[in-house]
């Protein structure tokens, strides 16, 4: 049923936990996993200068080790947990707005299920999805296991 499964991430504990149940699935249909970082351009402070907004739209990300870090420990943390499970895995940055890559790239790979966390909220705000996860349920048919963050 599921031989590619996409794990959008941005390191967040609730993207951590989504992690797990991707891993779950993957093992259970013998499915290879992508971790995918979204750097999102239209959060990008406009204060870096053209040139380097630029590059990021670019997905030239090797002048700012910084973001480079942050992208490539999000993908480590899904590929470490994927790969001790044997479970095939791919990492994958790009830039642009998270739910539309994260859709395209689903669209591009033969993805079969998107496994991603819903926003770290609490309280009222916790009945609504994270705009990146509602945004991407909108934008796709494939289908999309929105998981919360276990506060246990």
């Amino acid at each position: 049923m599921y031989d590619t499964i996409l794990v959008p991430t941005d390191g967040s504990d609730t993207a951590e936990y989504a992690v797990e149940h991707a891993i779950d699935l993957a093992e259970k249909y013998d499915a290879d996993v992508h971790a995918l970082y979204v750097v999102d351009t239209s959060a990008i402070d406009v204060s870096l200068g053209t040139e380097q907004v630029d590059r990021i739209q670019q997905g030239k990300f090797g002048d700012m080790p910084e973001l480079e870090q942050r992208a490539d420990e999000a993908t480590g943390v899904v590929a470490a947990k994927a790969e001790a499970h044997d479970i095939r895995v791919t990492e994958a940055v790009v830039a642009g707005q998270p739910h539309k890559q994260i859709s395209n790239y689903a669209a591009d790979n033969d993805v079969d299920l998107i496994v991603m966390g819903s926003a770290g909220r609490s309280g009222v705000r916790r009945a609504l999805l994270g705009s990146v996860a509602e945004r991407t349920l909108r934008s796709t048919k494939i289908p999309v296991l929105v998981v919360d963050r276990d506060d246990d």
